[in-house]
């Protein structure tokens, strides 16, 4: 098969504000729920920042951005993939004007990004709700949390709408029923939150979201708006009709999401889960009219696959927030990540399927424990040949994928240098073409080295793809 992928793909890398920027506190940025989270998800929300949080400092992509930009267009991205910190721009979350001094900061980055050609891919809310929201008004349990993102959304694409042509409304929106305080704002403890509070939470982001859209339509005419989904296929453990179902019945948790955000109103199966499990989820009267503004792409997060089992008795393994069974035919990385390139294509092919819209991967990569090492020429670099290969067969499925006839506008490498990591908040977790030199325990220099995929990668973009490898040849 020709790997060449068609002309125009936007090839690139992402990364989110609150894992690489640090500048936690200057110019005026307001604490986010990410400067209270030291150790991921393994542990609940501190009062305030702590000095063991590693994302205070991130990689000081604050300072660094303009160096770092720099050796992304050496890559040749098409395209970069960051958040903006909504705290950068409104501290608190419900001030009446904006930070002037947060508002020029993306602005001078995405003058960076454009002075090479490369376009901004922008998501509006990545995981880092102002902790002032989360405190005052239990973050997207309230309903007052649409009106802010209103105004947020509005600011954004009123200052930034002649730089920015592709924008996501929420990273991985799906995730909120998994975790509600890093996704959604939500400080309710998650085993006392009730159902009925998170679905209602839910609810509010699908209203924010779509008005996002519709203001963005009106403000924006020649921008696009994508949903933004933690995608993680489920299969069947075995082929037993109830463990077919017990998968289906897991994948709509999902794909609920992105229904609504394409198709404008609520799923049938999920209008069920509500009638049978006793949720009422409470509607202003112009919400079922707003929900209709719907998306112009979807994108997606893809790391790995899981399994569906009916057997109360089959135990989860480690996943990226959702959890699910281990399948006994993957392997996994690291950090017990079933690796699944083909799971890839299939999610690809299922979600154009299913919803007839383009589609963008928009995080895919392998988290590792690189070693910096010195090469025959004596330069330090890592010799990462796993992520070379990790990242070599995602793609070949990606193009796999588009031979089946499924629309893909690109594809941005999740960490295209390093940062912290969301679900531990380790820097050893690394997932980079740039190695930073900063540890756990907050030493090191912060030097940047490309690793062994750089030049890799590099080479992807220039060719297209034409240098990639099929699994038969490889």
């Amino acid at each position: 098969m020709d790997m060449r992928f068609p002309d125009g793909f936007l090839w690139g890398g992402a990364v989110a504000a609150n894992q690489c920027e640090g500048a936690y506190n200057e110019d005026g940025k307001g604490l986010s729920i990410q400067d209270v989270l030291p150790h991921g998800l393994k542990s609940p929300p501190t009062e305030g920042p702590t000095p063991d949080n590693m994302k205070l400092t991130g990689i000081d992509f604050y300072h660094r951005y303009k160096e770092d930009v720099k050796l992304f267009a050496e890559m040749g991205f098409k395209v970069f993939r960051t958040s903006i910190a909504w705290g950068r721009i409104f501290p608190n979350g419900d001030e009446e004007t904006p930070n002037e001094k947060g508002l020029q900061f993306y602005d001078d980055l995405f003058d960076e990004c454009l002075k090479y050609g490369m376009e901004p891919l922008v998501t509006i809310s990545h995981y880092e709700t102002p902790f002032h929201l989360a405190r005052k008004y239990n973050g997207w349990a309230s309903r007052k949390m649409v009106g802010f993102y209103e105004k947020y959304v509005s600011t954004l694409f009123s200052r930034y709408g002649g730089k920015v042509k592709y924008w996501l409304t929420f990273n991985e929106i799906n995730s909120v029923l998994h975790s509600p305080f890093m996704s959604g704002g939500i400080c309710t403890p998650k085993d006392e939150l009730s159902e009925q509070e998170l679905y209602q939470a839910c609810h509010h982001e699908l209203v924010a979201s779509a008005l996002a859209v519709k203001l963005a339509h009106e403000m924006m005419p020649q921008a696009q708006v994508g949903c933004m989904i933690l995608s993680m296929p489920i299969y069947p453990l075995t082929p037993a009709p109830d463990d077919v179902i017990a998968s289906m019945e897991a994948d709509h948790k999902n794909d609920f999401f992105g229904d609504v955000h394409v198709r404008g109103e609520y799923p049938g199966y999920m209008l069920r889960y509500f009638r049978e499990h006793d949720i009422h989820i409470h509607m202003e009267p112009e919400d079922k009219e707003i929900l209709k503004n719907t998306v112009d792409f979807v994108s997606f997060s893809y790391y790995m696959s899981v399994c569906g089992s009916a057997d109360p008795n089959q135990k989860a393994g480690p996943g990226n927030i959702i959890g699910g069974v281990p399948n006994p035919h993957l392997k996994a990385s690291e950090w017990g990540w079933q690796i699944d390139p083909q799971g890839l294509r299939y999610t690809l092919n299922r979600f154009y399927d299913r919803y007839q819209k383009p589609l963008f991967v928009v995080e895919n990569g392998l988290g590792a424990a690189d070693r910096l090492v010195r090469d025959e020429e004596g330069s330090l670099t890592v010799e990462d040949d796993y992520r070379i290969q990790y990242l070599n067969d995602h793609l070949v499925q990606v193009r796999e994928a588009i031979e089946d006839g499924v629309p893909v506008m690109g594809y941005t490498a999740w960490g295209c240098i390093d940062l912290v990591s969301a679900s531990s908040a380790e820097l050893k977790k690394r997932y980079g073409f740039i190695y930073v030199d900063r540890n756990d325990d907050g030493t090191g220099s912060l030097a940047r080295y490309k690793k062994r995929s750089f030049s890799w990668y590099q080479e992807v973009i220039r060719t297209n793809g034409e240098n990639l490898v099929s699994p038969e040849n490889s």
